[in-house]
């Protein structure tokens, strides 16, 4: 995608009887409880998760699992001055970093939470650590490639309309 294509996108990803289902879903990108609870009503026996691309600026896949949600923010320096970033920060009470908004435009990027949050379906924290390392592509171009790795991209490529 060229930088023309900025894109926000909100996604759930369901494993059914073999067969991934990916569905878009209305997210204001307000509150992180959103999201949660678009996973949490798919009412899935197999791996549910969401997918959430935010202006192309940082991506999130939020992981409700019993008892609690695990979540991967790709760009923690975006909670600086983004109240949906922070808000998926202080719910897994990881910090939010310690820069001045005017200097975020010289901070290097970094992902925070759960690196492992996609191991059991194959892709380990190694994989996932490597492509938001990769700072040529973009959040969505990122989430692409985490669907192609796990087999929902052409499923996620039609959901977007792409």
């Amino acid at each position: 995608m060229s930088q023309d294509e900025l894109l926000s996108f909100a996604v759930t990803v369901a494993r059914s009887e073999g067969a991934w289902v990916v569905r878009s879903f209305a997210d204001d990108f307000e509150d992180p409880q959103t999201s949660i609870a678009a996973v949490r009503a798919l009412r899935s026996e197999g791996a549910a998760f969401a997918l959430l691309c935010v202006d192309d600026d940082y991506f999130v896949i939020v992981r409700p699992v019993p008892g609690d949600v695990r979540m991967l923010l790709s760009d923690a320096t975006m909670a600086v001055d983004d109240d949906f970033a922070a808000g998926f920060l202080e719910l897994r009470d990881l910090e939010i970093p310690d820069i001045a908004p005017e200097d975020l435009d010289d901070a290097d990027p970094f992902g925070d939470g759960d690196f492992d949050i996609l191991a059991d379906l194959g892709m380990d924290e190694y994989q996932i650590e490597a492509i938001i390392d990769n700072d040529e592509d973009y959040p969505s171009d990122m989430l692409l490639r985490i669907a192609g790795e796990l087999g929902f991209g052409d499923e996620l490529e039609d959901a977007l309309d792409l």
